[in-house]
């Protein structure tokens, strides 16, 4: 932002973008004007979330995603595609079978096959499966207690497999400024991909205040 000339911003973020959007807004308050989660509870909550069975299941692959370079290996394999298993079993239905869902795929399997992308993005997983019993997770857990000031808005599929609803619900606990929870109905994880127009309606009208 310094770099641009400009001394905030509105912030967006989706999944591991939606808890660096939390982040930055609990530790860097005078940065964020407004902000726009996607699909991520506040990170004090999906840690207490944790305990809910649900929730375990729902997050069980990041256990398998600890082992060192076979989940990268697997996901840029060619003679099977769990990129397109991925996104099938994480998004709602009406999406996996429209045009867009193809195409959607076609990116991210590119995207995963870049020379060190993988590998790169199964760290976020490792870093968030270690960092529950390490000091630093311990510290960034007891920093996000920080309220978040900037205006608020959160967008969560009722049919999100992955951070389930009721897991998000109550984000607003952390929020001290304007608050708004929105359920998207029907869609899953990935809500940008599965209702773009309306994400990107709700995202404008938010940062137009």
């Amino acid at each position: 932002m310094r770099a641009l000339g400009e001394k905030d911003a509105v912030v967006v973020g989706h999944d591991w973008g939606g808890l660096v959007a939390w982040t930055m807004a609990a530790l860097h308050p005078r940065s964020v004007r407004r902000l726009v989660v996607v699909s991520m509870a506040h990170p004090r909550l999906l840690r207490a979330g944790l305990r809910d069975p649900a929730q375990r299941r729902a997050l069980r692959h990041v256990l398998r995603f600890q082992l060192p370079r076979l989940p990268e290996r697997r996901l840029t394999r060619t003679d099977d595609d769990p990129v397109a298993d991925f996104l099938r079993r994480w998004a709602g239905p009406d999406w996996t079978h429209t045009a867009d869902f193809a195409e959607a795929v076609e990116r991210y399997r590119s995207a995963a096959r870049i020379p060190q992308a993988a590998y790169g993005s199964m760290e976020y997983f490792r870093w968030a499966g270690r960092s529950q019993v390490r000091p630093d997770g311990l510290r960034y857990a007891r920093r996000m207690a920080a309220p978040v000031t900037a205006p608020t808005l959160q967008l969560h599929g009722t049919r999100d497999p992955l951070v389930l609803p009721r897991t998000a619900r109550g984000s607003g606990r952390y929020v001290a400024g304007a608050y708004e929870w929105r359920e998207l109905p029907g869609i899953g994880h990935f809500p940008q991909e599965e209702a773009a127009a309306d994400v990107a309606t709700a995202i404008t009208g938010w940062a137009a205040g």
